[in-house]
């Protein structure tokens, strides 16, 4: 028997052993991994850049450690690193040109997409092709694909051309069902955010706006696919009037959506011949990883990049969030950093958000006016820039936007759940209370709000909004009465608020970088960006946070109606007063 306990124990630890020897080498498969990727890509001669549209684009991609260790890339794509890689790819002469392959695609805004499209067609300039393919394209893997020299579709391929629509939904009957009611003080007759859960459908003026911004994004993709099709405007509305999507796939040659019908394998020889390749030989393709880590320039003086995307939110969350926040601590701390920083002449902040914490964006705004004294800062604005985005935008020296960008909203709201109902009626919970003052029970989970205290509440409100109108009349150098005329919550495209003065110039990131060294009379720049992307052993313990995939597959299950379940979920969480614009820009 000692014999027996003896081998059993002797098993037990040989596999204990094993497993820390195991998990040493795969940590050291991750780091040799992460140091290979790190070491720059010599690039051969007559090589492809190889950009495929699946999966989601955001400001940025979130390196994903697992991903490349078991080689399922391409489900994100940073627009960062994109338009870095067609950046290089113009600048090196051994790239030839770039294939574009559409799938399943998802980009966060069509000013993501417009900026990409805008490198795209500064890469032509190079006198380089472009060609594209897709079994089926997306609307927005097609608005994108249609810079190419040729466009070709699976005989049996799909294009997705339908025009745009927002559909928003409401949540009020689904509280009340729970026994939750949204108390809301807002200032801004267009300020819509709240009404996902206090109405049934939308206010006139949210109707109002949201046709003017679709519209004026549909008229920009039209107008830009013509250019690129060679076909009209009007053509392009007749077409997604009929739902082209649903017709025949040799329709889009005679449509001139495409140029032919092609099997993969008959595109590929198409490359071949563009590159002068015999039919035997292998294609040298590049991906934007590849390029990511290829000599970029860094000659002249230094502008920081500093990207703020995402929901803004009050200090440093401590959480691993699923989505990229806007943290008002550490952002505050890192624009301390680059003010202080001499090697750092000017200073482009890129922002993407729907706004969010009232005063988070008030302290970010307060640090962006310190930098602003020390020197140039230039706003370049992505999809969204809007309430609190606006807000941490307005003190730049200029800012550029996307014609396509969603900014202003300038308005703020507050909205508090009301659970009495939930707990009292629906519970049976009991409450009772004594109090020293008249307001002492302020907030109390046992009743709403009475109408004293909502009229406090909305006193509060008014100082938030009038706080936030002065920001915009001090940063844009416009009277106060002149932001109201524009302010009430009023969402505009890039376009649009350039004729009000709310934006300097429209473009991208490249407009804004030669702005802040033409601000800071450099003869010659580079760009870095910050904050640093997170290294190999963050991203590991986020993607191994407790919960994450069980919150991917209910992701993935909802769909649509994820983020305001979430919403729902983590209210308590939340700054109550907000400036954001409305939390579900739904365009499709």
């Amino acid at each position: 028997m000692k014999e027996f306990f003896k081998y059993v124990f002797a098993t037990i630890v040989g596999i204990i052993l094993l497993s820390i020897i195991m998990g040493i080498l795969g940590i050291m498969s991750l780091v040799g991994i992460v140091a290979s990727g790190e070491q720059t890509k010599n690039i051969q001669d007559n090589s492809v850049l190889v950009v495929k549209l699946s999966g989601t684009m955001s400001e940025r991609a979130e390196n994903d450690i697992m991903a490349e260790f078991t080689g399922q890339m391409g489900s994100q794509i940073g627009l960062d690193n994109l338009l870095s890689a067609i950046k290089k790819a113009k600048a090196n002469e051994s790239v030839k040109g770039i294939y574009i392959e559409a799938g399943a695609f998802a980009p966060d805004s069509y000013a993501s997409l417009q900026a990409a499209r805008n490198a795209l067609l500064d890469f032509k300039k190079s006198g380089k092709w472009i060609v594209a393919y897709g079994d089926s394209y997306t609307q927005g893997a097609y608005y994108l694909s249609s810079v190419a020299d040729k466009l070709w579709v699976n005989p049996e391929g799909m294009i997705d051309w339908h025009g745009l629509a927002s559909e928003k939904f409401f949540v009020k009957d689904l509280l009340e069902k729970a026994g939750v009611k949204m108390q809301v003080a807002k200032v801004g007759s267009y300020k819509s955010a709240v009404e996902t859960f206090i109405g049934d459908k939308m206010s006139d003026a949210d109707r109002e706006q949201t046709l003017a911004y679709i519209t004026s994004i549909w008229n920009n993709v039209t107008k830009d696919v013509a250019a690129s099709r060679k076909v009209s405007v009007e053509q392009l509305n007749a077409y997604a009037d009929s739902l082209v999507t649903l017709a025949s796939p040799s329709s889009y040659v005679k449509m001139r959506l495409a140029d032919g019908l092609l099997y993969t394998d008959q595109v590929k020889q198409e490359v071949k011949k563009m590159l002068k390749l015999d039919a035997d030989k292998s294609i040298n393709q590049l991906s934007i990883s590849d390029m990511a880590t290829a000599k970029g320039d860094t000659k002249g003086d230094e502008i920081a990049v500093y990207y703020a995307y995402g929901e803004i939110v009050s200090g440093v969350t401590g959480e691993f969030s699923r989505e990229h926040q806007i943290e008002s601590e550490k952002v505050c701390y890192d624009l301390e950093k680059l003010m202080n920083d001499d090697d750092v002449k000017a200073v482009v902040l890129r922002v993407n958000s729907p706004g969010g914490s009232a005063y988070a964006s008030e302290q970010i705004n307060h640090y962006i006016k310190m930098l602003q004294a020390k020197k140039p800062v230039v706003v370049s604005m992505g999809g969204m820039a809007a309430s609190g985005g606006y807000y941490i935008s307005a003190p730049a020296n200029w800012i550029v936007a996307e014609p396509t960008t969603l900014t202003g909203s300038i308005g703020i709201f507050g909205m508090f759940p009301d659970f009495s109902n939930l707990l009292t009626q629906k519970l049976g919970i009991k409450f009772d209370e004594v109090k020293t003052n008249k307001n002492s029970a302020f907030g109390s989970m046992g009743r709403p709000f009475n109408a004293e205290e909502m009229r406090l509440l909305e006193s509060y409100i008014d100082r938030g909004y009038n706080t936030f109108r002065q920001r915009v009349a001090e940063g844009r150098k416009l009277s106060v009465d002149s932001v109201e005329k524009i302010a009430q919550g009023h969402v505009w495209t890039g376009e649009d608020a350039l004729k009000i003065k709310l934006v300097d110039q429209l473009g991208g990131l490249d407009v804004a970088l030669a702005k802040a060294a033409k601000l800071a009379k450099l003869e010659e720049y580079h760009a870095k960006s910050y904050p640093a992307p997170a290294d190999w052993l963050d991203n590991f313990l986020k993607m191994t946070k407790k919960g994450s995939y069980l919150d991917e597959g209910l992701q993935a299950f909802m769909g649509e109606y994820y983020e305001p379940f979430m919403f729902i979920k983590t209210i308590r969480q939340k700054d109550p007063v907000q400036a954001r614009i409305p939390y579900y820009i739904n365009i499709k």
